[in-house]
């Protein structure tokens, strides 16, 4: 398969995948791009997002972070879960931040993959970093979609 075949099959997978993922839609969750590989989503911090010290919960944090992770994970439009996760907060974010989590796939070998993601505020500051483990299930992402070419 040729790379703007790959891409367009990792497109299609994220077209298939985000009109069911409603906590991504809920919390206001953009996909951005997805490449194989590879995932951008990008999130303001609204109000409901940050803890009793006035900063981003992590777990809303987390919820970004492995939401690039699932996208990035699914782009070669095979269905993959999370195996296991863990994330290091290194800086706090605010109320009105912009958020930005890119996922780059570090090693995808036979089922099992592991894929890294950094969080950033809008000055390119690293909030968070995510590691995420990943097994490949059976069955496609776009099963009964139409094919993306």
């Amino acid at each position: 398969m040729d790379k703007d075949t790959r891409r367009a099959v990792a497109e299609a997978t994220t077209r298939a995948m985000y009109p069911r993922d409603h906590t991504a839609r809920h919390m206001g969750i953009a996909i951005e791009e997805t490449r194989p590989g590879y995932a951008r989503a990008v999130m303001e911090v609204r109000d409901f997002m940050v803890n009793g010290h006035d900063i981003l919960h992590g777990g809303v944090c987390f919820t970004l972070a492995d939401t690039a992770f699932a996208y990035c994970c699914n782009s070669h439009d095979v269905v993959t879960v999370a195996s296991a996760c863990s994330i290091s907060f290194l800086a706090p974010g605010k109320l009105g931040d912009r958020l930005t989590a890119e996922a780059v796939e570090v090693v995808k070998k036979g089922r099992a993959g592991i894929t890294d993601v950094t969080v950033t505020n809008q000055d390119g500051e690293v909030l968070a970093l995510f590691r995420g483990n990943s097994r490949t299930l059976s069955g496609r992402v776009t099963e009964g979609e139409e094919p993306p070419l």
